[in-house]
C-alpha cells in the first residue's frame, strides 16, 4: 500500500531510520535500511523487461529474500519480505520483482521524514522536500549523495554567521580555513573547531585584562585561576559572566 506524507509522518516515530548520515551532522553512509546496492539493480533489471525471477526456482527466490532481511532493511521492507516468505512461490517472486521497490521507497521516505523532523537547515529542508515530492529515484539520490552536499551548504552559512559576528582572531582564522577546505573540514570546525579557537582568543582576552592598570586584587586572582584551569567552558563562562562579578 502507497504511503502517503500524512501517514508516514505518522508512524515515522515507530519505523527504524533507512540512513545513517555522512556529514555533520551525519556518519559515513547509507544503512542496510538505506537504498541498498542491491536492489536498484534488480529495480532496474525489472524496469527493463530482463527480470531474473522469472526463471528461479522457489528455493532461489526464497533464499534472495533471505539475503535481504540479512542485510537488517527497514521495516517497510523486513515486513513485506517475511508476508512475502510466508506465502506461495508467486507471491516470493511478486516481492522481488515490484514489492521490494516499493517497501524500499517508503522506508526511504520514512528516512526523509526523520531528516525532516530534526529540524536542519534551510538547505536540507529544502532539499529533503524535492525529494519527497519527487520520485523513487529522487529520494535514492537524497539519501546516496544530496543529504551530504545540502548539509555542507547549511554548515557554510553557520560559518559565515560566526563570522558575521565579527569573533577574535583565533576563531577568524579557522572559520575561513574551513570555508576554504573540504566538507570535513567544516564539519570538524563546527563540532570542535569553534570550540577551542574561541578557547585561544579567550585566553587572548583575559590576559588582556590582567594586563589593565589598577586591576583589584581579586579579579587579579580570578584571572589566574581560570588560565590555570584552561578549560574552554571555563573560559567562557569568564569572558562572558565571571569577570563582571569583580
Amino acid at each position: 500500500m502507497k504511503l502517503t506524507r500524512s501517514a508516514l509522518a505518522l508512524t515515522v516515530g515507530a519505523l527504524a531510520p533507512a540512513l545513517l548520515l555522512a556529514t555533520p551532522a551525519l556518519a559515513a553512509g547509507p544503512s542496510a535500511a538505506g537504498p541498498s546496492a542491491a536492489a536498484p539493480a534488480k529495480v532496474a533489471a525489472v524496469t527493463a523487461g530482463e527480470s531474473p525471477y522469472d526463471t528461479m526456482s522457489d528455493a532461489e527466490l526464497r533464499a534472495e529474500v533471505t539475503r535481504i532481511l540479512a542485510a537488517n532493511p527497514g521495516r517497510g521492507v523486513t515486513g513485506a519480505a517475511h508476508e512475502a516468505l510466508a506465502g506461495t512461490t508467486e507471491d516470493v517472486r511478486t516481492f522481488l520483482k515490484t514489492g521490494l521497490a516499493k517497501a524500499q521507497d517508503d522506508d526511504n521516505k520514512v528516512a526523509i521524514l526523520r531528516i525532516l523532523f530534526g529540524k536542519p537547515g534551510k538547505g536540507v529542508t529544502r532539499e529533503a522536500n524535492r525529494a519527497l515530492d519527487g520520485t523513487p529515484a529522487d529520494r535514492v539520490a537524497f539519501l546516496a549523495t544530496g543529504l551530504a552536499k545540502a548539509q555542507d551548504e547549511d554548515n557554510k552559512v553557520a560559518i559565515l554567521r560566526i563570522l558575521f559576528g565579527k569573533p577574535g582572531k583565533g576563531v577568524t582564522r579557522e572559520a575561513n580555513r574551513a570555508l576554504d577546505g573540504t566538507p570535513a573540514d567544516r564539519v570538524a570546525f563546527l563540532a570542535t573547531g569553534l570550540r577551542l579557537a574561541q578557547a585561544e582568543d579567550d585566553r587572548v582576552a583575559v590576559a588582556t585584562i590582567l594586563a589593565r592598570p589598577g586591576i583589584s586584587a581579586a579579579l587579579y586572582a580570578e584571572c589566574q585561576r581560570v588560565l590555570n584551569d584552561g578549560t574552554p567552558e571555563v573560559l567562557r563562562h569568564f569572558i562572558t559572566v565571571g569577570q563582571f562579578q569583580f
